[in-house]
């Protein structure tokens, strides 16, 4: 282990969440297996190797779903109160290993420890969440159109429900999905990002011991690993109704592709291009606060992460001035040092696409105003670490179409009314998050209106990042359109059914048909 690592406890963070050497890759719950390679997990903080993880192969996987599809048909029939018990026990598992887990997030990959400690606390927060819903996964009673019969609807489990996360939120975003599916009765099996797969073993230790303590059967929650090949044995899988992917927008449109093409359902989260509009009734203090936070957290690469600023020329140059003078004092370096505020990309690819986008947005005719360029020397050695940057650009250059995945902010100008700023966001492919400052309260609700912001976010004086778990979280357009976390999400986990009971003696047919006989 470095030096980095031994003095902030990932040692003592490892061992408290049952890491090894070499981990097994595959999971069912307390049995472990795995045939394939050896994947190497190496921190983007210090490019020291953290751990290795074998793979998971065909074979495996096929062992894993026996288990699952096993342990759904006993998961199915408890009581949707007591399945909630048994998540309120695995949040209560989290609290005690917040510390831990948050460090690990930090360490695998390149958060600050706050954010870390950020996400694992989404995790206990959802599973709050989830233990009231166990109570709550209500249906429709309905006037049936013949007399002495009664209408209604009900829910009831999906099956096995297959979760694809990305390594920005290596553990948070398995939970907004596996909290609920548990309660509403599913099992689930979970690809994490091959980029931090030690994160995933520790959530499936701490998740395992809560189901072996209520000796319930392996197979509730499990575990493969891999790249792309290893996902695509889910998509594929008609035994698994439901796949929840979070990624890039390439990857979701793949599988969108794959499950559609089995009649499955997709859930996707994916890419954002998000957007904070600055009218000249906004507060600058807080369009600034707002716009740095959202743009270097997790060194840009939240999927809700403030990639455009579109600002009112009144005002530009001003907004401009703030947010120069603002960078000036952001801390770049080890995210486990808490006075520190960015953090290292999560490895050299995600580097060379920072540099690529600054490269495109000069050739395009934009003008960097916050140089950005890549950090080397003491402290820097893994060769992950950037300077965030600031690029005026114009709305219509390529780049600004796209979704950079790094701290690189695009500053751009509007002139005239708020329906201009609207256009100018609304313009881009994807719709996950947006953001107006404004205390004008006619621009705040035009904005919130039908005619306003097409993505699945709108925010009014807060930026675009930093969702609370009680709101359906997801976007439209090339976000893919599913909503994940609070609100009536969890329908998306059951398949509803309608039901019809005659308590008479006759047969009445619906529509007023006869049919005697």
């Amino acid at each position: 282990m470095s030096k980095i690592a031994t003095d902030f406890g990932i040692n003592k963070a490892l061992k408290t969440l049952g890491i090894n050497a070499i981990n097994e890759g595959a999971s069912t719950g307390s049995h472990s297996f795995s045939k394939g390679d050896i994947i190497e997990s190496y921190s983007p903080v210090d490019g020291q190797l953290i751990g290795q993880v074998k793979s998971t192969s065909k074979e495996d996987y096929e062992q894993v779903m026996v288990v699952a599809t096993s342990a759904f048909k006993t998961w199915r029939t408890m009581p949707a109160p007591q399945r909630g018990e048994i998540v309120r026990q695995f949040g209560d598992k989290l609290r005690e290993k917040k510390e831990a887990l948050g460090k690990l997030v930090s360490y695998e990959m390149g958060k600050s420890y706050q954010e870390g400690l950020g996400e694992v606390q989404e995790m206990i927060d959802i599973c709050d969440f989830a233990v009231g819903l166990s109570r709550q996964l209500h249906g429709l009673t309905m006037h049936s159109e013949r007399p002495g019969h009664r209408m209604y609807e009900q829910y009831h489990p999906l099956g096995v429900v297959g979760i694809i996360s990305a390594f920005n939120f290596p553990v948070a975003v398995w939970a907004w999905n596996t909290a609920l599916a548990w309660v509403c009765g599913d099992v689930c099996v979970w690809k994490p990002s091959e980029k931090t797969p030690l994160c995933g073993i520790a959530c499936q230790n701490i998740a395992a011991t809560v189901f072996a303590e209520n000796n319930l059967p392996e197979g509730i929650s499990c575990l493969i690993n891999g790249d792309h090949s290893v996902g695509e044995f889910m998509t594929k899988d008609t035994r698994i109704p439901l796949i929840s992917a979070t990624g890039s927008t390439r990857m979701g449109k793949i599988v969108a592709k794959e499950v559609a093409g089995r009649l499955g359902k997709s859930l996707l989260e994916l890419g954002g291009n998000n957007a904070i509009i600055v009218t000249p009734d906004a507060d600058i203090k807080m369009t600034v606060i707002g716009a740095v936070f959202g743009a270097v957290g997790t060194a840009g690469q939240r999927c809700t992460s403030t990639r455009r600023l579109i600002i009112h020329e009144s005002i530009y140059n001003k907004v401009k001035n703030a947010l120069i003078d603002a960078y000036k004092q952001l801390r770049i370096g080890n995210p486990l040092d808490e006075t520190n505020h960015v953090g290292p990309l999560i490895d050299a690819d995600a580097v060379s696409m920072y540099k690529q986008a600054l490269e495109n947005v000069i050739n395009e005719g934009g003008n960097v105003v916050v140089e950005g360029g890549v950090l080397s020397g003491d402290g820097y050695e893994s060769g992950c670490y950037v300077k965030p940057a600031i690029a005026e650009a114009k709305p219509h250059f390529e780049i600004v179409q796209h979704e950079t995945f790094a701290p690189v902010l695009y500053v751009l100008k509007y002139s005239g009314n708020i329906e201009n700023a609207i256009d100018i966001q609304n313009e881009v492919a994807q719709g996950l998050s947006s953001a107006i400052m404004t205390n004008n309260l006619r621009e705040a609700e035009r904005f919130l209106s039908v005619q306003g912001s097409d993505c699945g976010i709108a925010n009014v004086n807060i930026g675009t990042s930093g969702a609370e778990i009680g709101g359906a979280f997801g976007g439209e357009k090339d976000t893919g359109g599913g909503r994940e976390s609070g609100s009536d999400a969890w329908k998306i986990y059951m398949r509803r059914q309608t039901n019809t009971i005659n308590y008479t003696t006759a047969l009445p047919l619906a529509q007023g048909i006869k049919f005697d006989l």
